[in-house]
């Protein structure tokens, strides 16, 4: 039935959390920040996922831009605490877009999945992630070579789930809506994205999350794609 898969990265293949709390329990260390008013580290991870999917909303619905987004989330988390430096939170914004792309956490199953899609589908990624640091998330986690191409957001000009993101794809891969297939964790971006453009969906919903949505298929773990294709 399928030809073309495509990818979310980020949270589908890339574990977002493991790797972020890695490079934020670095940062963390780096700066003392300890020392400079935070009580827990765990705490405030949380406190920065919340703020840090809010903004990431907001730059995909375009209201702030990708600059805005990389120093405002640990402004608004380190005001938190009282920490206000701005030459300090300019330091970590550039230091988290540095050192997480290197982190090489993945959601379980997922190179053994690619591994065995790869040699009956061509594979792509479609990503509102930013254009610098995705090729860096796949080849330091050895997936690059699977995929034949990576399209970001800023690459199409539009992002999840702007249907033109997914007809520039299906044009770059010269693929059809009714031969593909969308991967991805996200119910408005990758899945209502996708069903806007006539692609199949597959919603990776590992943590189980209640809802309402039309979805083609519905896995909690990456291993039952193999069942699907």
């Amino acid at each position: 039935m399928y030809s073309h898969l495509f990818f979310d990265l980020d949270r589908t293949l890339w574990d977002f959390e493991t790797n972020s709390y890695e490079t934020l329990t670095e940062i963390i260390d780096r700066y003392e920040l300890l020392k400079k008013g935070l009580k827990d580290i765990d705490l405030f991870v949380k406190e920065y996922y919340i703020i840090n999917d809010k903004l990431w909303e907001e730059y995909r619905v375009g209201t702030i831009d990708k600059e805005t987004l990389r120093y405002e989330r640990f402004r608004r988390a380190l005001l938190k605490y009282a920490i206000t430096d701005n030459s300090l939170i300019m330091h970590i914004g550039n230091d988290y877009v540095n050192l997480s792309p290197v982190k090489t956490n993945l959601i379980p199953y997922a190179k053994e999945v690619l591994s065995y899609l790869s040699k009956k589908y061509e594979l792509y990624i479609i990503t509102n992630g930013f254009e610098e640091v995705q090729h860096i998330k796949l080849k330091e986690s050895g997936i690059e070579h699977y995929f034949i191409d990576v399209i970001t957001s800023e690459r199409a000009g539009c992002k999840k789930p702007d249907v033109r993101i997914f007809d520039y794809s299906m044009k770059l891969a010269n693929a059809r809506a009714k031969t593909s297939l969308m991967i991805g964790d996200c119910l408005v971006a990758d899945i209502g994205g996708a069903r806007n453009a006539g692609i199949h969906q597959v919603f990776f919903n590992p943590n189980s999350i209640e809802h309402n949505a039309n979805v083609t298929y519905e896995i909690k773990s990456l291993n039952e794609l193999k069942k699907i294709v």
